[in-house]
């Protein structure tokens, strides 16, 4: 039993938007995220860091969360700016309920317990994203999803997991950055990045916080273990 995380696997099987055209670094990636997937048992916990599938609403996604559901461990999904699909938690879980998907849940404005642990999250926010007037506003509400399900997780140590990064070289989102200091969280997981702007993430540590890039193609396809079983 033992916690994983991954990000942006940019599933299509019912869409023409293979992830393919971008190079050798994603050559056959659906069956390399299935040879990955398939080491995992039902007692594991994945955490899907965004940008899961580019279907463009549920009855498009169905496909990719079909194949995600074949794997028997339990699944937290987080919104990416690509999850055109994403609707509210309710939605989801009465769709997932309808076709029998039983492994999918959402990671958003609330937190999970594995263990001893709370996994907490949101999107995030960067700035190269739609320069629009609204920024501020789309800043201040995932900052406001982000405390709320930190808030949530009580006295517990704190795995955070955002599809955006809070940093990387050249880039800092102050706003993000506080709410995490302000939790104390001590190790964050993020996605997005890909191709040549893998070599600009931020792994280690910066003001006691451990950072960790865990987008599909800079992980070779295979979900990063974050711990092995909790502690009960």
């Amino acid at each position: 039993m033992a916690l994983y995380a991954i990000g942006d696997l940019h599933l299509s099987l019912a869409v023409d938007k293979s992830m393919e055209v971008f190079g050798p670094a994603w050559e056959n990636y659906v069956n390399r995220i299935a040879e990955s997937l398939s080491h995992l048992t039902e007692e594991d916990v994945l955490i899907l860091a965004g940008d899961t599938s580019w279907g463009m609403n549920l009855r498009e996604a169905e496909a990719d969360f079909r194949f995600l559901d074949r794997f028997p461990c339990r699944k937290y999904l987080l919104k990416g700016n690509h999850d055109y699909w994403w609707t509210t938690a309710a939605k989801f879980h009465a769709f997932c309920a309808d076709k029998g998907l039983t492994t999918l849940e959402l990671l958003h404005n609330n937190c999970h317990v594995y263990g001893e642990y709370a996994l907490c999250g949101t999107r995030g926010w960067f700035w190269e994203e739609e320069q629009k007037p609204q920024n501020a506003k789309v800043l201040s509400r995932e900052v406001g999803r982000l405390e709320t399900s930190l808030q949530a997780a009580g006295e517990r140590p704190i795995f955070c997991f955002l599809h955006y990064p809070p940093l990387y070289q050249g880039y800092q989102c102050p706003e993000i950055l506080a709410v995490l200091e302000k939790y104390q969280v001590k190790r964050c997981y993020y996605g997005h990045l890909h191709g040549p702007t893998i070599k600009r993430r931020m792994e280690g540590s910066w003001r006691g916080i451990s950072f960790s890039l865990i987008s599909a193609d800079h992980l070779g396809f295979c979900p990063k273990k974050i711990c092995d079983a909790p502690t009960l």
